[in-house]
Protein backbone atom coordinates (compact mmCIF):
# COMPACT_ATOMS: atom_id res chain seq x y z
CA UNK A 1 0.00 0.00 0.00
CA UNK A 2 2.00 3.15 -0.89
CA UNK A 3 5.63 3.69 -0.55
CA UNK A 4 8.23 3.50 2.10
CA UNK A 5 11.08 5.99 2.63
CA UNK A 6 12.32 2.94 4.56
CA UNK A 7 10.82 -0.43 3.17
CA UNK A 8 11.00 -3.96 4.39
CA UNK A 9 9.51 -7.00 2.72
CA UNK A 10 9.41 -10.28 4.92
CA UNK A 11 12.80 -10.62 6.92
CA UNK A 12 13.88 -9.36 10.54
CA UNK A 13 15.59 -5.72 10.71
CA UNK A 14 16.70 -3.46 13.50
CA UNK A 15 17.41 0.15 13.07
CA UNK A 16 18.79 2.65 16.35
CA UNK A 17 19.19 6.30 16.55
CA UNK A 18 18.46 6.97 12.72
CA UNK A 19 16.33 9.94 11.40
CA UNK A 20 13.71 8.59 8.64
CA UNK A 21 11.94 11.24 6.60
CA UNK A 22 9.73 11.01 3.95
CA UNK A 23 7.86 14.12 1.70
CA UNK A 24 5.70 12.60 -1.63
CA UNK A 25 2.16 11.82 -1.33
CA UNK A 26 0.87 8.37 -0.48
CA UNK A 27 4.86 7.63 1.09
CA UNK A 28 5.05 6.36 4.51
CA UNK A 29 8.18 6.53 6.28
CA UNK A 30 8.74 2.99 7.68
CA UNK A 31 6.39 0.53 5.77
CA UNK A 32 6.99 -3.21 6.34
CA UNK A 33 5.36 -6.16 4.75
CA UNK A 34 4.88 -9.54 4.30
CA UNK A 35 5.79 -11.05 7.48
CA UNK A 36 8.58 -8.81 8.31
CA UNK A 37 9.50 -8.06 12.01
CA UNK A 38 11.44 -4.59 12.63
CA UNK A 39 12.22 -3.39 15.77
CA UNK A 40 13.15 0.59 15.95
CA UNK A 41 14.41 2.03 18.57
CA UNK A 42 15.30 5.71 19.18
CA UNK A 43 14.17 6.17 15.64
CA UNK A 44 12.70 9.72 14.34
CA UNK A 45 10.05 9.32 12.31
CA UNK A 46 8.44 12.75 9.54
CA UNK A 47 6.48 12.79 7.13
CA UNK A 48 4.77 15.76 4.87
CA UNK A 49 3.41 13.87 2.68
CA UNK A 50 -0.74 13.81 2.15
CA UNK A 51 -2.72 10.55 1.22
CA UNK A 52 -4.57 10.76 -2.52
CA UNK A 53 -7.54 9.06 -1.02
CA UNK A 54 -8.80 9.19 2.47
CA UNK A 55 -10.02 6.34 2.88
CA UNK A 56 -7.56 4.27 1.70
CA UNK A 57 -5.41 5.72 4.91
CA UNK A 58 -8.07 5.02 7.58
CA UNK A 59 -9.08 1.13 6.11
CA UNK A 60 -5.51 0.31 4.73
CA UNK A 61 -3.00 2.59 6.11
CA UNK A 62 -2.04 4.35 3.42
CA UNK A 63 0.47 7.17 3.87
CA UNK A 64 0.93 6.14 7.48
CA UNK A 65 4.02 7.68 9.55
CA UNK A 66 4.98 4.01 10.39
CA UNK A 67 3.14 0.90 8.79
CA UNK A 68 3.09 -2.89 9.41
CA UNK A 69 0.90 -4.98 6.77
CA UNK A 70 0.25 -8.51 6.05
CA UNK A 71 1.49 -10.57 8.75
CA UNK A 72 4.14 -7.73 9.70
CA UNK A 73 5.37 -7.20 13.32
CA UNK A 74 7.06 -3.78 13.72
CA UNK A 75 8.27 -3.07 17.91
CA UNK A 76 9.33 0.81 18.21
CA UNK A 77 10.86 2.37 21.57
CA UNK A 78 11.61 6.01 21.96
CA UNK A 79 12.13 8.35 19.30
CA UNK A 80 8.63 10.06 17.66
CA UNK A 81 6.38 9.74 14.25
CA UNK A 82 5.30 13.08 13.42
CA UNK A 83 3.05 13.26 10.33
CA UNK A 84 1.26 16.73 9.25
CA UNK A 85 -0.45 14.98 5.68
CA UNK A 86 -4.52 15.01 5.27
CA UNK A 87 -5.05 11.49 5.80
CA UNK A 88 -1.34 10.87 7.19
CA UNK A 89 -2.24 8.54 10.48
CA UNK A 90 1.18 8.16 12.27
CA UNK A 91 1.13 4.35 13.63
CA UNK A 92 -1.24 1.77 11.76
CA UNK A 93 -1.09 -1.66 11.95
CA UNK A 94 -3.98 -3.15 8.97
CA UNK A 95 -4.77 -7.03 8.05
CA UNK A 96 -4.99 -10.08 10.45
CA UNK A 97 -1.76 -11.40 11.77
CA UNK A 98 -0.20 -7.58 11.55
CA UNK A 99 0.71 -5.77 15.28
CA UNK A 100 2.58 -3.24 15.96
CA UNK A 101 3.89 -2.32 19.69
CA UNK A 102 5.15 1.38 20.27
CA UNK A 103 6.70 2.20 23.88
CA UNK A 104 7.70 5.39 25.04
CA UNK A 105 6.97 7.17 21.69
CA UNK A 106 6.03 11.10 20.78
CA UNK A 107 3.23 10.52 18.41
CA UNK A 108 1.98 13.69 16.67
CA UNK A 109 -0.43 13.66 13.40
CA UNK A 110 -1.55 17.18 12.44
CA UNK A 111 -3.50 16.90 8.92
CA UNK A 112 -7.26 16.27 8.34
CA UNK A 113 -8.53 12.73 8.81
CA UNK A 114 -5.12 11.76 10.65
CA UNK A 115 -5.28 9.67 13.44
CA UNK A 116 -2.61 9.29 16.08
CA UNK A 117 -2.10 5.43 16.54
CA UNK A 118 -4.66 2.98 14.66
CA UNK A 119 -5.50 -0.28 13.93
CA UNK A 120 -7.85 -1.89 10.87
CA UNK A 121 -8.46 -5.28 9.14
CA UNK A 122 -7.91 -7.35 12.05
CA UNK A 123 -4.61 -5.49 12.70
CA UNK A 124 -3.13 -5.23 16.97
CA UNK A 125 -1.66 -2.54 18.49
CA UNK A 126 -0.40 -2.49 21.76
CA UNK A 127 0.65 1.28 22.83
CA UNK A 128 2.37 2.08 26.41
CA UNK A 129 3.14 5.27 27.81
CA UNK A 130 2.77 7.33 24.75
CA UNK A 131 1.90 11.03 24.47
CA UNK A 132 -0.17 11.38 21.26
CA UNK A 133 -1.60 14.57 19.60
CA UNK A 134 -3.47 15.35 16.52
CA UNK A 135 -4.93 18.47 15.23
CA UNK A 136 -6.88 18.15 12.05
CA UNK A 137 -10.69 17.35 11.87
CA UNK A 138 -11.74 13.97 12.08
CA UNK A 139 -8.73 12.60 13.34
CA UNK A 140 -8.81 10.42 16.74
CA UNK A 141 -5.77 9.94 19.39
CA UNK A 142 -6.71 5.90 19.43
CA UNK A 143 -8.95 4.40 16.36
CA UNK A 144 -10.00 1.75 14.45
CA UNK A 145 -11.88 1.46 10.95
CA UNK A 146 -13.02 -0.53 8.74
CA UNK A 147 -12.48 -4.59 9.60
CA UNK A 148 -11.89 -3.37 12.74
CA UNK A 149 -8.97 -3.88 14.92
CA UNK A 150 -7.40 -4.94 18.31
CA UNK A 151 -6.32 -1.71 20.49
CA UNK A 152 -4.38 -1.62 23.91
CA UNK A 153 -3.42 1.25 25.56
CA UNK A 154 -1.82 1.44 28.72
CA UNK A 155 -0.44 4.74 30.06
CA UNK A 156 0.49 7.71 28.18
CA UNK A 157 -1.99 10.96 27.18
CA UNK A 158 -3.96 11.42 24.31
CA UNK A 159 -5.12 14.47 23.05
CA UNK A 160 -6.66 15.81 20.28
CA UNK A 161 -7.90 19.38 18.95
CA UNK A 162 -9.91 18.75 15.52
CA UNK A 163 -13.59 18.87 14.87
CA UNK A 164 -14.83 15.36 15.19
CA UNK A 165 -11.92 14.68 16.66
CA UNK A 166 -12.41 12.07 19.61
CA UNK A 167 -10.07 10.94 22.14
CA UNK A 168 -10.82 7.04 21.24
CA UNK A 169 -13.14 5.93 18.46
CA UNK A 170 -13.52 2.18 17.77
CA UNK A 171 -14.93 0.30 15.79
CA UNK A 172 -13.24 -2.72 17.03
CA UNK A 173 -12.10 -3.83 20.72
CA UNK A 174 -10.01 -1.28 22.27
CA UNK A 175 -8.67 -1.07 26.22
CA UNK A 176 -7.29 1.44 28.18
CA UNK A 177 -5.66 1.62 31.57
CA UNK A 178 -3.97 4.29 33.68
CA UNK A 179 -4.62 6.47 30.72
CA UNK A 180 -5.50 10.34 30.36
CA UNK A 181 -8.07 11.30 26.84
CA UNK A 182 -8.90 14.81 26.12
CA UNK A 183 -10.93 15.84 22.90
CA UNK A 184 -11.47 19.54 22.95
CA UNK A 185 -13.02 19.42 18.89
CA UNK A 186 -15.32 15.91 20.22
CA UNK A 187 -16.48 12.83 22.45
CA UNK A 188 -14.25 11.82 24.79
CA UNK A 189 -14.88 8.49 23.16
CA UNK A 190 -17.05 6.88 20.04
CA UNK A 191 -18.29 3.19 19.66
CA UNK A 192 -19.69 2.59 16.19
CA UNK A 193 -21.52 -1.13 15.61
CA UNK A 194 -21.23 -4.12 17.38
CA UNK A 195 -18.01 -2.83 19.26
CA UNK A 196 -16.31 -1.95 22.44
CA UNK A 197 -14.40 -0.02 24.36
CA UNK A 198 -13.04 -0.44 27.96
CA UNK A 199 -11.16 2.22 30.34
CA UNK A 200 -9.88 1.25 33.58
CA UNK A 201 -8.34 4.01 35.95
CA UNK A 202 -8.88 6.67 33.24
CA UNK A 203 -9.02 9.98 32.38
CA UNK A 204 -11.83 11.00 29.98
CA UNK A 205 -12.86 14.47 28.80
CA UNK A 206 -15.11 15.51 25.58
CA UNK A 207 -15.26 19.18 25.22
CA UNK A 208 -18.04 19.17 22.23
CA UNK A 209 -21.48 17.30 21.45
CA UNK A 210 -21.02 14.68 24.74
CA UNK A 211 -19.09 12.35 26.51
CA UNK A 212 -19.55 9.23 25.17
CA UNK A 213 -21.41 8.02 22.13
CA UNK A 214 -22.13 4.50 20.89
CA UNK A 215 -23.95 4.49 17.59
CA UNK A 216 -24.28 2.95 13.95
CA UNK A 217 -23.68 5.41 11.09
CA UNK A 218 -24.93 3.21 8.77
CA UNK A 219 -21.49 3.83 6.59
CA UNK A 220 -20.46 0.41 6.37
CA UNK A 221 -17.42 0.64 8.68
CA UNK A 222 -18.71 -1.05 11.45
CA UNK A 223 -21.31 -3.96 11.37
CA UNK A 224 -23.77 -4.53 13.64
CA UNK A 225 -25.19 -2.72 16.15
CA UNK A 226 -24.84 -3.36 20.07
CA UNK A 227 -21.85 -1.48 21.07
CA UNK A 228 -20.31 -2.40 24.95
CA UNK A 229 -18.79 0.76 26.77
CA UNK A 230 -17.19 -0.42 30.21
CA UNK A 231 -15.22 2.31 32.67
CA UNK A 232 -13.68 1.02 36.01
CA UNK A 233 -12.02 3.85 38.03
CA UNK A 234 -11.15 7.28 36.76
CA UNK A 235 -13.23 9.83 35.38
CA UNK A 236 -15.43 10.95 32.43
CA UNK A 237 -16.05 14.48 31.87
CA UNK A 238 -18.58 15.87 29.40
CA UNK A 239 -18.28 19.80 28.78
CA UNK A 240 -21.01 19.92 26.61
CA UNK A 241 -24.04 17.56 26.08
CA UNK A 242 -24.95 14.51 27.99
CA UNK A 243 -22.55 12.45 29.84
CA UNK A 244 -23.59 9.45 27.84
CA UNK A 245 -25.57 9.42 24.40
CA UNK A 246 -26.87 6.32 22.21
CA UNK A 247 -28.69 6.37 18.96
CA UNK A 248 -29.55 4.28 16.06
CA UNK A 249 -27.85 1.39 18.35
CA UNK A 250 -28.37 -0.63 20.97
CA UNK A 251 -25.83 -0.15 24.04
CA UNK A 252 -24.49 -1.49 27.23
CA UNK A 253 -22.77 0.75 29.61
CA UNK A 254 -21.08 -0.75 32.86
CA UNK A 255 -19.77 2.16 35.07
CA UNK A 256 -18.09 1.55 38.34
CA UNK A 257 -16.38 3.73 40.67
CA UNK A 258 -16.53 6.11 37.81
CA UNK A 259 -16.11 10.50 38.63
CA UNK A 260 -18.80 11.23 36.49
CA UNK A 261 -19.22 15.29 35.80
CA UNK A 262 -21.35 16.77 33.40
CA UNK A 263 -22.03 20.00 32.38
CA UNK A 264 -25.06 19.82 30.89
CA UNK A 265 -26.86 18.32 33.39
CA UNK A 266 -28.06 14.98 31.45
CA UNK A 267 -26.60 11.87 32.32
CA UNK A 268 -28.04 9.48 29.62
CA UNK A 269 -30.06 10.92 26.40
CA UNK A 270 -31.56 7.76 24.38
CA UNK A 271 -33.07 9.17 20.69
CA UNK A 272 -32.89 9.41 17.19
CA UNK A 273 -30.44 11.21 15.36
CA UNK A 274 -29.12 12.12 12.27
CA UNK A 275 -28.73 8.01 11.59
CA UNK A 276 -30.61 5.86 10.19
CA UNK A 277 -33.99 5.39 9.14
CA UNK A 278 -36.15 8.08 10.29
CA UNK A 279 -38.86 6.36 12.57
CA UNK A 280 -36.67 3.26 13.34
CA UNK A 281 -33.12 4.98 14.68
CA UNK A 282 -33.84 5.26 18.65
CA UNK A 283 -31.37 4.25 21.18
CA UNK A 284 -32.03 1.37 23.52
CA UNK A 285 -29.77 1.60 26.58
CA UNK A 286 -28.86 -0.17 29.29
CA UNK A 287 -26.80 1.31 31.74
CA UNK A 288 -25.73 -0.81 34.69
CA UNK A 289 -23.81 0.83 37.80
CA UNK A 290 -22.07 -0.87 40.53
CA UNK A 291 -20.65 1.10 43.02
CA UNK A 292 -21.39 4.16 41.13
CA UNK A 293 -22.28 7.69 41.94
CA UNK A 294 -25.07 8.98 39.19
CA UNK A 295 -26.62 12.53 38.90
CA UNK A 296 -28.20 14.14 35.99
CA UNK A 297 -31.62 13.40 34.03
CA UNK A 298 -32.17 10.40 31.99
CA UNK A 299 -33.98 11.79 28.72
CA UNK A 300 -35.46 9.32 26.15
CA UNK A 301 -37.57 9.41 23.12
CA UNK A 302 -40.48 8.25 21.97
CA UNK A 303 -38.45 5.10 20.00
CA UNK A 304 -36.04 4.84 22.52
CA UNK A 305 -35.74 2.61 25.24
CA UNK A 306 -33.49 2.66 28.69
CA UNK A 307 -32.92 0.18 31.52
CA UNK A 308 -31.15 1.33 34.41
CA UNK A 309 -29.74 -1.07 36.70
CA UNK A 310 -28.27 0.39 40.11
CA UNK A 311 -26.49 -2.44 42.49
CA UNK A 312 -24.21 -2.25 45.61
CA UNK A 313 -24.75 0.94 46.93
CA UNK A 314 -25.47 2.85 43.75
CA UNK A 315 -26.75 6.32 43.52
CA UNK A 316 -29.00 8.45 40.57
CA UNK A 317 -29.71 11.64 41.48
CA UNK A 318 -31.71 13.00 38.98
CA UNK A 319 -35.58 12.96 37.22
CA UNK A 320 -36.41 10.11 34.32
CA UNK A 321 -38.55 10.39 31.27
CA UNK A 322 -40.10 13.79 32.04
CA UNK A 323 -41.45 14.47 29.24
CA UNK A 324 -43.34 10.74 29.57
CA UNK A 325 -41.89 10.21 26.06
CA UNK A 326 -40.36 7.09 26.18
CA UNK A 327 -40.98 3.66 24.59
CA UNK A 328 -39.95 2.13 27.50
CA UNK A 329 -37.96 2.65 30.90
CA UNK A 330 -37.42 0.68 33.56
CA UNK A 331 -35.76 1.10 36.43
CA UNK A 332 -33.94 -1.32 39.18
CA UNK A 333 -32.55 -0.66 42.88
CA UNK A 334 -31.21 -3.55 44.90
CA UNK A 335 -31.27 -2.98 48.47
CA UNK A 336 -27.96 -1.31 48.90
CA UNK A 337 -28.93 1.32 46.14
CA UNK A 338 -30.90 4.97 46.18
CA UNK A 339 -32.62 6.79 43.85
CA UNK A 340 -32.95 10.80 44.49
CA UNK A 341 -35.97 11.90 42.48
CA UNK A 342 -35.27 15.80 41.68
CA UNK A 343 -38.88 16.16 39.18
CA UNK A 344 -41.71 14.49 37.91
CA UNK A 345 -40.90 11.11 36.29
CA UNK A 346 -42.18 8.39 34.54
CA UNK A 347 -41.39 4.87 34.75
CA UNK A 348 -42.65 1.71 33.07
CA UNK A 349 -40.94 -0.78 35.03
CA UNK A 350 -39.81 -0.61 38.48
CA UNK A 351 -38.01 -3.15 40.27
CA UNK A 352 -37.50 -2.86 44.06
CA UNK A 353 -38.53 -5.38 46.23
CA UNK A 354 -36.04 -4.89 48.60
CA UNK A 355 -37.50 -1.32 48.68
CA UNK A 356 -40.90 -1.57 49.27
CA UNK A 357 -42.29 -2.11 52.77
CA UNK A 358 -45.97 -1.49 53.30
CA UNK A 359 -47.00 1.41 51.70
CA UNK A 360 -43.74 3.06 51.49
CA UNK A 361 -40.62 3.08 48.92
CA UNK A 362 -37.77 3.13 51.55
CA UNK A 363 -35.07 3.99 49.00
CA UNK A 364 -36.54 6.42 46.84
CA UNK A 365 -36.45 9.77 48.06
CA UNK A 366 -39.35 11.81 46.70
CA UNK A 367 -38.31 16.06 47.78
CA UNK A 368 -41.99 16.52 46.76
CA UNK A 369 -42.17 14.66 43.58
CA UNK A 370 -43.96 12.61 41.76
CA UNK A 371 -43.00 8.95 40.21
CA UNK A 372 -45.32 7.85 37.84
CA UNK A 373 -45.14 3.80 36.81
CA UNK A 374 -46.81 2.06 34.19
CA UNK A 375 -49.46 -0.19 36.39
CA UNK A 376 -49.45 -3.09 33.38
CA UNK A 377 -46.35 -3.68 33.60
CA UNK A 378 -46.13 -3.68 37.82
CA UNK A 379 -48.94 -6.13 38.85
CA UNK A 380 -46.75 -6.70 42.25
CA UNK A 381 -47.25 -3.12 42.57
CA UNK A 382 -51.14 -3.99 42.64
CA UNK A 383 -51.72 -0.25 40.86
CA UNK A 384 -51.46 1.34 44.58
CA UNK A 385 -50.33 4.93 45.47
CA UNK A 386 -46.88 4.63 47.84
CA UNK A 387 -44.78 7.07 49.53
CA UNK A 388 -41.32 8.21 49.05
CA UNK A 389 -38.47 9.16 51.60
CA UNK A 390 -39.22 13.14 52.08
CA UNK A 391 -42.63 14.22 50.66
CA UNK A 392 -43.67 12.65 47.14
CA UNK A 393 -45.34 9.63 45.73
CA UNK A 394 -45.02 6.51 43.39
CA UNK A 395 -48.43 6.10 41.68
CA UNK A 396 -49.96 4.68 39.08
CA UNK A 397 -49.73 6.92 35.98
Amino acid sequence: MGTGAYSQSGGSASKSAETISAASANESGVLVNEDGKLTLSDVVVTTTGSSSSSDDSSFYGLDAGVLALNGSTVSETGGSVTTSGNGANAVFSYGSGSSVAVTGVVVSASGQYAHGVMASGGGSLTATDLTVTTAGASGAAVATDRGGGTITVEGGTYRTAGMNSPGIYSTGNITASDATFEATGAEAAVIEGSNSIAVTGSHLTGTVNRGVMIYQSMSGDAQGSTGVFNETGGSLTALSGPILYVTNTTATINLSCVTLDGSSGVLLDAAAGQWGATGSNGGQATLNATDQILSGSVDVDGISTVALNLSKGSTLTGAINTAASAKSVSLSLDGSSRWTVTGTSYLTLLSDSAGISGSTVTNIVGDGHTVYYTSSANPSLDGRTYTLVDGGTLTPA
